[in-house]
């Protein structure tokens, strides 16, 4: 994150928001320009590939709660990237993997126990078919502890600083992307690709399909579903049964 914090400090926050007299490395202006910056990214990331990839009835529920909880989620995520940019973190400049699938499968998991569900994931299950903006309409701690693996691995295990940034932005529009209904992928990877069809028989029948990019947790932990509309049963079947 210094790396962008550095351009902004050159280009924008340097000549044109703060004076002259506030030095670039002062605690609170980085404090404060990673949470404009954070907002700003993560707000243009969400409504501009969730509006380029769907546009659907529940938009305005989906918005309202997803551009909240992004900005409520800055405030911690804000505190990792300070700590990351003030060298507590194992990030390095010279040219690591993704943190593992694992972690946040069984986070996502746990998220679905009755003792919490009610007050953290509920909000985001509310949406039986989802479009692109509930992706991020979630109740801001639910969404910051899905994240948090991600920001955690670089604190444990040395990282590429450009690999940690491209990992952040990826996760972000793949989320948006398994929100989307483009049920479309390669039919050799249907098996191993935890996609938008899978995702959407998650949010319809609950307990399945708790995977972020892959299957492999969920067939280890017995939560695989194999998507319902490539069974020939769309989601609207099961919605139809709600309501009868």
């Amino acid at each position: 994150m210094d790396h962008v914090l550095n351009i902004a400090d050159r280009y924008v926050l340097t000549p044109h928001v703060y004076p002259a007299s506030w030095p670039e490395d002062g605690a609170l202006r980085q404090v404060l320009s990673l949470l404009l910056l954070t907002n700003v990214g993560a707000e243009l990331l969400y409504v501009g590939f969730a509006t380029f990839s769907f546009y659907y009835r529940q938009l305005q529920r989906e918005l309202r709660l997803g551009v909240t909880a992004i900005f409520w989620m800055s405030f911690p995520t804000v505190a990792l990237f300070f700590a990351e940019i003030r060298g507590y973190s194992k990030l390095y400049d010279d040219i690591s993997e993704s943190p593992s699938d694992m972690v946040i499968y069984w986070m996502h998991r746990v998220l679905h126990h009755k003792s919490v569900y009610k007050y953290l994931h509920k909000q985001h299950h509310v949406f039986k078919i989802p479009t692109p903006f509930a992706s991020h309409a979630f109740h801001p701690l639910d969404g910051f502890l899905q994240s948090l693996p991600y920001h955690v691995y670089p604190f444990l295990f040395p990282l590429h600083k450009v690999v940690y940034l491209v990992l952040f932005v990826f996760v972000n529009v793949w989320t948006i992307s398994i929100h989307d209904g483009d049920f479309r992928i390669p039919w050799p990877l249907i098996e191993v690709i935890n996609g938008a069809a899978h995702h959407v028989d998650h949010h319809l029948y609950f307990y399945y399909n708790y995977g972020q990019y892959f299957t492999l947790w969920d067939r280890l932990g017995g939560s695989y579903r194999h998507p319902s509309v490539l069974r020939g049963q769309g989601p609207l079947d099961h919605v139809r049964k709600l309501t009868t």
